[in-house]
Formats: C-alpha cells, sequence, structure tokens
C-alpha cells in the first residue's frame, strides 16, 4: 500500500481511461469525479489525505486531463456517455461498492450512475456538486441558458470567448478566495493547457451544451435522493459563483441524513481547505461505519 497515487490506464468502454490511485486494495472505495475545466489532478492533495484509510481512485473523464478517446471511437461527448464511461470503468476494475466525491460535471456524471445502479453508491460527499435549479448561480449560468435554447452558433462562441480562455480557467479557481496569491498556479495552468487545442476546445462546448439535459433530470435526483438516502456529506465553498452554497442547503429537502459545512473559499474548495474537507470525510464516513 502506498499514500502516493500511482498513475493508472485501463481501456473502459473504448476509451483510454487514466486514473490515480492509492489506499489499500481491499479497503472501502472512495470514487473521486472532477468537473470542467480540470482533471484527476484537482485530487492530487486530498488522495494521499485519504489513502491511509480507504481504497481512493480518481480517473479523468473523456475530453479532459489524460483520458484519450481514439478518433475511430466516434465518441460523443455527453453526460449520458461520460456517466456510461465511468460505469464500464468501475466494471473494469471490478468495484461494485463505492462512496463518491460529487464535484462540478462529476455530479451529474455520478447522479446518472446512480439511477442506473442505486445500490453501489454507499455515500455522497458534495463540494460544489448541485442537483438543483436553485443551485445555479444566475449570472454565470445565463449565457448557457441561452444557448441551450437557441444551439445557435453566435452562443457558442460566446461561451468560447468567455469561458475557455486563460482568463476565465484562473477565475475559477481565484474567485472568493480571500488569498489568492497563496494558490498553487499549475492548477490552472495545466486545466487551461489541456482545453485550450482546438480539437478540445470544441469538445469543451459540446459538453456546455448537453449540460442542460442536467438540468432536465435534477427532478430524478432528487427522486434517487428522496427514495434510497444515500448518507451525503456536502462541503462546500460558499464563495462560489457557478454553484453557490443554496444547491448545498437544498440537499436538506429530499435528504435526511445530510451534514453541511460551508468554507469562505471559492469553487475550488480544496485548493484551499483540503486538510479539514478530509477530516470532515473520514469522520463522516466512520460514524457511518463505511
Amino acid at each position: 500500500m502506498t499514500l502516493i497515487p500511482a498513475i493508472r490506464n485501463v481501456t473502459a468502454d473504448g476509451v483510454d481511461v487514466f486514473y490515480r490511485e492509492a489506499g489499500p486494495a481491499d479497503a472501502p472505495v472512495i470514487l473521486l469525479l472532477h468537473g470542467f475545466p480540470s482533471s484527476s489532478h484537482q485530487y492530487r492533495n486530498l488522495i494521499p489525505l485519504l489513502a491511509a484509510t480507504y481504497h481512493v481512485i480518481a480517473p479523468d473523464l473523456p475530453g479532459f486531463g489524460f483520458t484519450k478517446v481514439p478518433s475511430t471511437r466516434g465518441y460523443k461527448y455527453t453526460f449520458a456517455n461520460l456517466a456510461t464511461t465511468v460505469g464500464a470503468f468501475l466494471d473494469a476494475l471490478h468495484i461494485s461498492k463505492f462512496a463518491v466525491y460529487i464535484f462540478d460535471y462529476g455530479a451529474p456524471t455520478a447522479l446518472r450512475l446512480a439511477l442506473q445502479r442505486p445500490e453501489a453508491i454507499t455515500a455522497l460527499i458534495a463540494q460544489n456538486g448541485n442537483a438543483y435549479d436553485e443551485g445555479l448561480g444566475k449570472e454565470f449560468w445565463a449565457p448557457f441558458q441561452k444557448y441551450w435554447k437557441s444551439n445557435a452558433s453566435e452562443d457558442r462562441e460566446a461561451i468560447r470567448t468567455g469561458v475557455l480562455s486563460y482568463a476565465a480557467t484562473k477565475l475559477q479557481y481565484e474567485h472568493g478566495v480571500a488569498h489568492p496569491e497563496a494558490l498553487a498556479p499549475e492548477a490552472w495552468t495545466l486545466d487551461y493547457a489541456l482545453i485550450s487545442t482546438p480539437e478540445n476546445q470544441e469538445i469543451q462546448l459540446d459538453i456546455f451544451f448537453d449540460y442542460g439535459t442536467n438540468v432536465v433530470l435534477y427532478p430524478k435526483f432528487q427522486e434517487y435522493f428522496r427514495k434510497y438516502q444515500p448518507p451525503t456529506l456536502a462541503v462546500w465553498g460558499k464563495n462560489d459563483f457557478i454553484f453557490p452554497p443554496t444547491g448545498a442547503e437544498a440537499l436538506k429537502k429530499d435528504l435526511k441524513d445530510v451534514e453541511i459545512t460551508l468554507y469562505d473559499t471559492g469553487h475550488f474548495a480544496l485548493e484551499t481547505n483540503v486538510v479539514d474537507i478530509s477530516g470532515k470525510i473520514l469522520d463522516f464516513l466512520k460514524r457511518r461505519g463505511i
């Protein structure tokens, strides 16, 4: 066993999935699903803090990080397909039960998977991972909602200009953070390097457009919460302009076993509060016998 993440690849759903793995192979699994514009790199500091107790797995979703999708695969970048690939990835690793850390894009990806295999999920750790209309930041999401309705090229280009720039990538890390000068610049530098190629920009714009299908599924996600009642820990950056803390508070409407901690930070809360968040996760899961 090592607490330092191993770098691995496995073929699943015709995709060469890159992932980071650490911890005892026979321990309970925690699956870490990243969001836009990042990759499993965002969990580089969290993994060692959890790996003494848990088998921690963090894949790069198709279109992100170092996961490779063969051009011959004809992959369509939709959230339905991201969930299918993650399911195939888990099957390839023979993982049938897991707690899942849901952040940003990782939330609808995991919750789509939960609709398909609800008994597989032992707990949810929601970190700025939303499933409610009121959890969408109005100003940030307005151009996306316009794009979802129109599917117009000018709306697509407006998002390219407004969201896929270096400045916008950096802003996601710095906004709402008291001391942005203390953040690790390699985080947004790597993110931007990987999403800024012409081919990947088109992938990101396709995924942005498809996010609208997640909003349609929010009632289904909420029905899953009510029916299966997964133990849920919400650890949320309260200054997030993308998924504000109203999304965390909304969980109380549908979940009986939910604990919420709001942090005075932004979207990428692990960049500033990883030690405290890891402690919350370990304590929460221990108290539930997971």
